[in-house]
């Protein structure tokens, strides 16, 4: 039996996965959907958010888990998941990319994020920086987002969306290869994205380059769109 751990990217919570977590556990494995700190059910005040913290969380969130874990990393996320493997290598099978932020050492998302000049949301991203975060507009959840998924999504999204801490985003990741290095990489790309467009995707991967590569002809959100496609990708690693 495989655990997977399973990590949204910015503005979203949990909620990303309630497609896919039933179907892992109907193929008998076991599947842990996390709210970051300061998202969805989590109730820390968004100003208090940090990289650092978060990190801590995950480990030991990891910590308290039996055997080896597979860690999927949504978008932004991405940065988690690596920072993470740094410090628990050996409790990590693998970590999978899904059209997420692959970033080397010593660099920040933000420095990749800014590259990304044909993605649809920068216009719609609003700051706030009394609470060192920011917001989405809804304007865009649909077509920048959710363009192939049903309706009913976008509706959930207006509920649920809230502001993500950017504090993280402009935090040098502390990779090293003794460590986050040694630990198998996936990269899932999303041919159809607009949010993390396929350019930066492929200029990621191919600049750190993974031990497995898939595609998806989907949006930023085959979670919600094509959720048994992305679950026999995960049963399949």
């Amino acid at each position: 039996m495989k655990t997977f751990v399973l990590i949204h990217g910015s503005w979203h919570c949990a909620w990303n996965w309630h497609k896919i977590v039933p179907l892992i556990e109907k193929a008998g494995h076991r599947a842990i959907a996390v709210d970051l700190p300061g998202m969805g059910r989590d109730k820390t005040p968004v100003q208090e958010v940090k990289m650092a913290s978060t990190v801590e969380q995950l480990c030991r969130l990891m910590d308290s888990i039996e055997g080896k874990l597979t860690l999927v990393g949504h978008s932004k996320n991405g940065i988690m998941i690596s920072q993470v493997a740094e410090y628990r290598p050996d409790k990590i099978d693998s970590l999978v990319y899904l059209a997420a932020y692959l970033i080397p050492n010593g660099k920040t998302q933000r420095e990749y994020s800014v590259q990304d000049t044909g993605g649809w949301l920068k216009p719609y991203v609003e700051q706030h920086p009394e609470t060192a975060s920011h917001s989405l507009r809804e304007a865009i959840y649909k077509e920048g987002l959710y363009h192939d998924c049903d309706d009913d999504i976008t509706e959930m999204a207006r509920l649920l969306l809230g502001p993500e801490p950017v504090e993280s985003g402009m935090v040098p990741l502390e990779l090293t290869e003794a460590n986050w290095g040694r630990v198998p990489r996936v990269y899932i790309e999303c041919t159809e994205d607009r949010a993390v467009t396929p350019f930066l995707q492929r200029k990621m991967y191919t600049e750190t380059p993974c031990d497995k590569i898939f595609s998806l002809n989907s949006s930023h959100s085959p979670f919600f769109s094509q959720p048994t496609q992305l679950t026999d990708i995960l049963l399949s690693l």
